[in-house]
């Protein structure tokens, strides 16, 4: 695979990718989000229906003036919504890399930790996501594997849950001043399994000293979303990220749920308590995150 996609020959269609990703009757989330006007729409349907062609002229439609997005793992066939209680299967990992593009993905192709990719999406210039499908893999041992493979190749930390929804090919992404088409990029054609992705995982990887104080004594997967967050953007802070980045990426995560000023608010509070933790002699580091400042879009 060429690791800047210069050519685009094999580019897939819409509903060439979701037909090869998934079964007929898999149920799957499509999701179309405009930014300007506020307002995310979700359809729950088939796989057929979501490849069919009255509903790609819906999509394309909609793409005019939105974002359009497809849920990578499977639902329940009464799942209402996307949550994780409503995931039926994982049918794949993913790793979205959002800087340092060229490198970071040349260092996934050439690992030995991890399978050849069936699927590479340039979402924009140098910003790519990376698919592998697979079989046999738990939620949370996807997610595990997926906050590994952003430790190892960097990433974004946000996009490692299972109901995270990635870009379709052949739609534009409208997110930065000048519109660019989503292509993907076809690798290896097998089916992976848990045991051909070879990382170091750590299920309580978030060190002690920058979980939320009330939560320290809890097993991982008893933390809140929002105490997630939190940690999130401690740790984020003491490597020394952007605040400004920080809040984008919370934002774009919890963006159907919760209000925007959520994530500035969640930064916030980290840096506050991250900057009271450390020698007065070392405070100053970081910018202080202002709430009348907008949030950046990456």
């Amino acid at each position: 695979m060429n690791s800047n996609l210069e050519s685009k020959l094999d580019s897939l269609s819409a509903p060439d990718y979701i037909l090869q990703n998934f079964e007929a009757s898999d149920r799957i989330a499509l999701l179309v989000r405009s930014r300007k006007a506020g307002e995310t729409i979700q359809r729950i349907t088939t796989a057929t229906n979501a490849a069919s062609q009255d509903f790609q002229a819906w999509l394309r439609h909609k793409n005019v003036s939105s974002d359009v997005y497809i849920g990578m793992n499977t639902l329940r066939h009464d799942a209402q919504s996307r949550t994780k209680e409503d995931i039926e299967a994982i049918r794949h990992l993913y790793l979205d890399i959002d800087r340092n593009g060229p490198s970071a993905l040349e260092a996934v192709e050439t690992s030995s930790l991890v399978p050849r990719p069936n699927y590479v999406l340039e979402t924009s210039p140098e910003k790519y996501q990376v698919v592998w499908k697979v079989e046999g893999i738990a939620q949370d041992q996807a997610e595990t594997l997926q906050r590994a493979m952003v430790r190892e190749f960097g990433g974004d930390p946000a996009a490692t849950d299972s109901t995270r929804v990635l870009r379709l090919p052949e739609f534009v992404n409208r997110k930065y001043e000048t519109d660019h088409v989503v292509r993907a990029q076809p690798g290896a054609t097998q089916t992976y399994h848990l045991e051909d992705f070879r990382l170091r995982t750590d299920f309580h990887e978030a060190p002690a000293q920058y979980r939320p104080h009330e939560a320290r004594s809890a097993p991982a997967g008893d933390l809140t979303q929002s105490e997630r967050d939190w940690a999130f953007a401690k740790r984020a802070l003491a490597r020394g990220d952007d605040p400004e980045e920080i809040i984008r990426r919370i934002a774009d995560y919890r963006g159907e749920e919760k209000h925007p000023s959520y994530a500035r608010h969640t930064v916030e509070k980290a840096q506050a308590h991250f900057q009271s933790a450390r020698p007065m002699h070392q405070v100053g580091g970081n910018a202080a995150v202002h709430s009348n400042e907008p949030s950046r879009e990456q």
